[in-house]
Order: C-alpha cells, then sequence, then structure tokens
C-alpha cells in the first residue's frame, strides 16, 4: 500500500508576515510550506524520501497530482501497454522523480536512490487515489495552521481541480 507523506521543516519557515489569503500560485507553489516528503511502500517497508528540508510541500503534492494525470492520457487507461513516463522536478535541484506506467502499474524511482535499487511499484489507481487525498489532507492541515489560506482563490481552483475520490 502506498504511503505519501510530509514533514514541514523548522529550518525554512514562512515569513511571518505572509498574507495567505492572498498569497499568488508562484509563492504557493515555490515559497511556502517548506519541509520534505515520502512514498513508502507500506508492505514491503521500503521508501523514497528527501531530507533536505527545503521542498516546497505543497508544490510537491500538486504537482503529483498533475503528473499521475499525465500517465493517464490514453484513452485505453490501464489496458494500455505504455511505457508512459513522466518525471516530477524539485524546486532549486536536478534531483527528480520518474514515473513509468505499464498497463495499470507505475514504477516510481528517484535520481537519488542508488543505482541498483529496484523501484517502488503500485497499481496507478492507488497512486491517483493517494496522490487526491495527500493534497487534500495537506490542505486541510495547512488550513489548520494559517486559516486565511482557505479564502485564496488558488487554494479553491487547486481543490476544484483534484477532488478527492
Amino acid at each position: 500500500m502506498l504511503d505519501i507523506g510530509y514533514s514541514l521543516s523548522l529550518r525554512f519557515p514562512d515569513s511571518p508576515a505572509t498574507d495567505y489569503r492572498a498569497a499568488d500560485v508562484k509563492s504557493l507553489r515555490r515559497e511556502l510550506f517548506c519541509g520534505d516528503v515520502h512514498l513508502a511502500d507500506t508492505d514491503s517497508g521500503r521508501e523514497l524520501s528527501t531530507a533536505w528540508g527545503w521542498v516546497p510541500v505543497l508544490d510537491f503534492a500538486w504537482a503529483l497530482c498533475d503528473v499521475t494525470e499525465q500517465l493517464d492520457r490514453d484513452p485505453l487507461g490501464s489496458r494500455a501497454p505504455g511505457p508512459y513516463r513522466v518525471e516530477l522536478d524539485f524546486t532549486e535541484s536536478t534531483d527528480r522523480l520518474r514515473l513509468v506506467r505499464t498497463f495499470g502499474f507505475v514504477d516510481i524511482s528517484a535520481d537519488w536512490s542508488p543505482a541498483d535499487e529496484r523501484p517502488l511499484s503500485f497499481p496507478f489507481a492507488e497512486l491517483r487515489i493517494e496522490a487526491r487525498a495527500f493534497l487534500h489532507d495537506l490542505l486541510s492541515d495547512l488550513i489548520d495552521m494559517h486559516e486565511d489560506l482557505a479564502e485564496n482563490p488558488a487554494i479553491w481552483s487547486l481543490q476544484a481541480k483534484y477532488p478527492r475520490h
């Protein structure tokens, strides 16, 4: 089973003067809510995680939903043989997550993992559900911390674009 999680960094806090209600998409995606993320296979105990402290966590959730949709463009859906490849890059880094969909499964690997480490593998439907759940859970947590964020139009659009399954 796929588990996607995050932690916010104490080393890179948001400015106390941040107006979350009016923050633009660039700020939301690149400058706010820095920390680390992980994707874990709870069945095998294996995971891919960052340990940098500066990953824009909301951008990661947003981008993960975006790339998941890019993997699902074939009209045949899970019957399409693929492989279909997408990359998720990290702001201010050359490191990437690489996602490859073949039939109904997605392999996920990271540039920073050892070359001989096999990718994490999940059913595509599970990735889509968990990516959206992660996005909505993260937004709920961030809104609990910063109530004004709930009034940000970019957040409304994001929630509408990727509804929870």
